[in-house]
């Protein structure tokens, strides 16, 4: 399976940069997923050093800023790949872009190739190319890998109808179809994310990676967060049910 994680989630109580304890509560987490017997994979953003649509907000280039924000997930790539190895956990980085010195480059059978060795395979610099997002990246490798599910770890419990931190009246779904989110402009993925998945009918699991275990039981199969699929949503969750009424 494929993880996806924000950049935002490696900074911590800081809000920004790479916060040491956040990385390492992540990674062991990881930890117990692999020692499972897991073949898992990593799709990490850029978001807590720099992003390419705020870039532009200040006059940089929008493709310059995108190849910046890819440079800040090789970054954070690094970051993880040390804590895992800290603790045991087998990992090779694979980059978009060619970094050498640093990751291997990346090439799907080599990917698979180490997947099928035990190892955590870290996806960096998005897909290599400016205007596409992580999200898109993560679609992307996850089909090209045959993971089973993407999971997209995030700082809520789901997905929600509106941002429930300005709406109190937001209802969280318990599961979704791609089609209602696309319509409804629900922020889970990017609409390209969200297409190629649905294209591939490839199922997406939207939880809390701040809630400790929650790795552990979305890999389980648990039932946790929003589940987006092929088929059609069966509604909100009882708790959302209770707070629409």
């Amino acid at each position: 399976m494929l993880l996806k994680i924000s950049g935002e989630a490696l900074a911590g109580e800081a809000g920004f940069g790479i916060g040491p304890e956040a990385v390492g509560t992540f990674a062991r987490e990881l930890q117990e997923v692999h020692s499972h017997g897991c073949e898992l994979a990593l799709v990490v953003g850029g978001g807590n050093i720099f992003r390419g649509l705020t870039g532009s907000a200040f006059g940089v280039d929008r493709a310059t800023g995108d190849y910046m924000g890819m440079l800040a997930t090789v970054i954070n790539s690094l970051a993880l790949q040390n804590a895992l190895e800290a603790l045991g956990v087998p990992t090779r980085v694979l980059s978009a872009i060619d970094i050498q010195e640093v990751a291997e480059p990346y090439i799907r059978r080599r990917a698979t190739r180490h997947l099928e060795k035990g190892r955590v395979v870290i996806f960096a610099a998005g897909t290599g190319n400016p205007y596409f997002s992580t999200d898109t990246a993560a679609s992307l490798r996850a089909m090209e890998i045959g993971a089973q599910v993407i999971l997209k770890a995030t700082k809520v419990d789901g997905v929600y109808s509106a941002d429930p931190k300005k709406d109190p009246r937001a209802v969280k779904y318990k599961d979704l179809s791609y089609i209602d989110v696309l319509n409804q402009g629900l922020k889970v993925m990017d609409s390209t994310a969200i297409s190629l998945c649905m294209d591939n009918e490839l199922p997406i699991i939207v939880f809390n990676l701040l809630t400790p275990g929650n790795i552990s039981k979305a890999v389980g199969g648990q039932s946790i967060g929003t589940l987006v699929h092929a088929g059609p949503a069966t509604g909100r969750t009882r708790g959302a049910r209770r707070a629409r009424s």
